[in-house]
């Protein structure tokens, strides 16, 4: 029978230990790792849902935003200006006012401004406007291009230009300087596309 010798023991002893040493550093090192990668990816993930959320929310903002518009632009004059209900001295101090006896999407829209004498004065150039130029006007995300078809002056009794149409058609009134009788009024016809 072959007999193990103490040192033969002890060298073996030593030589597992060390193999068992060297397993658990490796272990040790290597659940640091997994365990800082897990921890990457879990922040990189929340991260991600909290970016989700942000966006999500931003784009919910955004749509109430176009929900909510209501403004008129006209390039040639460089305009852009809220619309709000009503022509009130109160309200076309802040807007363009909209009669709220007019359409607001199709037929006749019908709108009124200051142009001089006042805190904003949105129509202050309507009178450069010509046959041709494009008026857009944008209620609640829908945008509307119109073709100026008519620039007249007309009476300050004379709403025959607010009347509904068949057609779509945009209806800008201010008042004529020095000339408080009547007004000035453009009209435009929606362009067909």
């Amino acid at each position: 029978m072959f007999k193990y010798s103490s040192i033969y023991i002890n060298s073996l002893s030593l030589f597992i230990s060390l193999i068992i040493f060297v397993m658990m550093q490796l272990v040790v090192s290597n659940y640091d790792t997994f365990t800082k990668k897990s921890s990457l990816k879990a922040g990189f993930e929340v991260e991600n849902v909290i970016q989700e959320t942000n966006t999500n929310e931003n784009v919910e903002e955004k749509t109430e935003e176009i929900k909510e518009a209501w403004y008129l632009e006209i390039p040639k004059i460089n305009l852009k200006a809220d619309i709000k209900e009503g022509t009130t001295k109160e309200i076309m101090e802040d807007y363009i006012g909209h009669f709220e006896e007019t359409k607001k999407v199709n037929g006749n829209i019908g709108l009124a401004a200051h142009n001089r004498g006042y805190k904003n004065n949105y129509f202050a150039r309507l009178k450069e406007l010509k046959e041709g130029d494009s008026i857009f006007y944008n209620y609640q995300g829908e945008i509307k291009e119109y073709e100026v078809t008519k620039h007249v002056i007309i009476k300050d009794t004379d709403w025959s230009y607010l009347k509904d149409t068949e057609d779509n058609r945009i209806t800008l009134i201010t008042c004529v300087e020095n000339e408080p009788e009547y007004r000035r009024c453009i009209q435009g016809e929606e362009k067909e596309e």
